[in-house]
């Protein structure tokens, strides 16, 4: 893999972050203050626009980790604005994680992730138990995003406070991510397929793109049948077509073991 570092879009700017993010962005800084060094709106919104299913990403780097009270109160308030179940009114889901500035300078395999809020936690922040700070190998590849195509909405751009990633070190997130991505298939099937889509993608480029561009860039290579389910999770995730999986099992499970092989006899650096 030759890691590609490409910066964001010329002229891009904080204007250009998609409104959605307003009350995120509102719910961490006020839970926050200046403990902020940055926020960091990374992920489909800026790279391509976010797709009907995409999730609002927001990494915020701070000086120092949170203590419990701040912990509560910034969960609280992400509970009122995201998801289909924010307290305020249904929103996007939101993806918010908290890294500690001396955490990533020097860069240290796995990076640690001082908080993490998404959807899929709502029912542990609900009843109190979400993790505290703890080495995070998928924090690598929301690193190497945010680094690549990230526009800060608060504080310094990604490239002052992220260190650049080496290659071997984004290879090891992915695959350290596989066994417990492929072991959620059923039920999650379009998110899955699209996430294995992006690993083969990025493993091949060292760029990290939207979901749907790294499927319809991997179903070009792979047998037809295995290809057309990629481009209707695709076209599903933008919200073009409703996504059935039950009917085209063969196909299913063949992609995914030959997107497995690939993943884990990738060579590393």
């Amino acid at each position: 893999m030759t890691p590609t570092d490409e910066p964001p879009p010329a002229g891009a700017a904080t204007d250009a972050v998609d409104p959605a993010f307003v009350p995120v962005v509102r719910a961490v800084s006020d839970a926050l203050g200046d403990r902020i060094i940055a926020a960091i709106v990374h992920g489909s919104a800026t790279s391509g626009g976010l797709r009907p299913e995409s999730d609002l990403d927001l990494l915020v780097i701070v000086a120092a980790s949170l203590d419990e009270r701040t912990r509560a109160v910034l969960v609280d308030r992400l509970l009122d604005v995201s998801g289909s179940r924010a307290r305020l009114g249904p929103a996007r889901p939101a993806e918010v994680t908290v890294v500690v500035k001396r955490d990533l300078d020097p860069w240290r395999f796995p990076p640690v992730t001082d908080l993490q809020y998404g959807e899929w936690l709502r029912a542990e922040v609900e009843a109190g138990t979400l993790a505290g700070p703890h080495a995070d190998p998928d924090l690598t590849v929301v690193l190497t995003a945010a680094r690549q195509r990230g526009i800060a909405v608060i504080g310094p751009g990604p490239r002052e406070l992220i260190p650049e990633i080496p290659a071997s070190d984004l290879e090891r997130a992915i695959v350290a991510s596989l066994p417990e991505l492929v072991g959620n298939l059923a039920g999650d099937e379009r998110n899955v397929l699209l996430t294995l889509a992006r690993m083969q993608h990025t493993l091949e480029s060292g760029s990290i793109v939207p979901k749907d561009v790294a499927a319809e860039r991997v179903a070009r290579r792979i047998p037809p049948d295995e290809g057309a389910l990629l481009l209707r999770a695709a076209a599903a995730y933008r919200g073009e077509v409703h996504d059935e999986w039950m009917p085209r099992p063969t196909a299913l499970d063949s992609y995914v073991q030959r997107a497995r092989r690939e993943i884990e006899g990738h060579p590393t650096h």
